[in-house]
């Protein structure tokens, strides 16, 4: 049985058959763990033949209101209030991209309780890593749907863009995005050195304060937190952090992008666990669509 206030929004946007097969699907997916198509076709509980079926969920997948804004929007942000205290006020996303089969998926997650829940995804119609436009295109409907909150951002190195960084922070967005170890600095008074040339070995850390981030000009000062972890047990990690931020201390920035790691249990959820979605061979709205469904359980397990 779905929650009330998922009931509600459904069936405001959806006709009663549309609403029941809405309920079938999820019903199914929660009981099998799979989105393939084919699967669901095979068990769902229609007296037609099986292509029928089959044809019949992937028109339901094409409906306009099976959209991120229209049903998924709604449930994040009911559940966001109703699970945040008054006192805590801020938010933490984390941006990646992942590569599900053919499809180049771009997500931002909120980072809850060392989990992350997927709320806003993008598929991007290229290869390779995303650029300074499609990274505003998916930050920008958070900024909108969480305008009453503090917001934090983190990303790895192929969000280390100085222009990404010099966005939010005029967004009054908080943000640690790590950096490539090529990356150019300058301190004050100091000439232009990469980042591998600060020294930074298992068991060093240090903070830099208003530093000037690649030789291009135009852009603001930030701090750069440096970090890498101590050798443990023998066993030390390949490489240090680079953190650029706008927050004030080394203790908070390594802090906020240690919550990071969430992220990488949230795609072995959805791509080779739980629902396993790296089996399905649907596209485009159709695979948008899915990922809501299979999102819509994620959410209710959260809770």
């Amino acid at each position: 049985m779905l929650p009330k206030f998922y009931q509600n929004c459904f069936q405001n946007l959806l006709t009663p058959a549309q609403y029941k097969m809405l309920e079938i699907l999820i019903m199914l997916l929660q009981f099998h763990k799979t989105v393939t198509i084919e699967k669901l076709a095979s068990v769902f509980p229609q007296p037609i033949l099986f292509e029928s079926r089959r044809r019949s969920i992937q028109r339901f997948l094409l409906l306009p209101q099976l959209s991120i804004e229209y049903l998924w929007f709604p449930l994040i942000k009911r559940w966001v209030k109703n699970s945040r205290k008054a006192s805590k006020k801020q938010l933490v996303f984390a941006i990646d991209r992942t590569q599900w089969r053919s499809e180049n998926v771009f997500v931002i997650s909120l980072i809850e309780q060392k989990r992350a829940i997927p709320v806003y995804w993008l598929l991007l119609p290229k290869r390779g890593c995303s650029n300074f436009r499609e990274q505003k295109k998916l930050i920008r409907p958070l900024l909108r749907l969480f305008k009453q909150y503090r917001i934090l951002v983190l990303g790895d190195r192929e969000f280390h863009s100085i222009k990404l960084a010099n966005w939010l922070h005029s967004k009054e967005i908080s943000f640690v995005l790590r950096q490539k170890q090529g990356t150019y600095i300058r301190q004050e008074n100091q000439s232009y050195q990469r980042l591998q040339s600060l020294g930074l070995t298992p068991g060093i850390s240090f903070f830099l304060s208003d530093v000037q981030a690649t030789k291009q000009s135009g852009f603001a000062k930030f701090n750069l937190a440096g970090y890498y972890k101590r050798k443990y047990r023998g066993k030390v990690e390949p490489a240090g952090w680079f953190l650029l931020t706008n927050l004030d201390s080394l203790a908070d920035a390594i802090k906020a992008f240690k919550l990071r790691s969430g992220i990488e249990a949230m795609f072995k959820d959805c791509k080779t666990g739980g629902y396993n979605l790296e089996s399905t061979r649907a596209d485009g709205r159709r695979l948008i669509s899915l990922i809501s469904r299979g999102d819509k359980r994620v959410k209710e397990l959260a809770v």
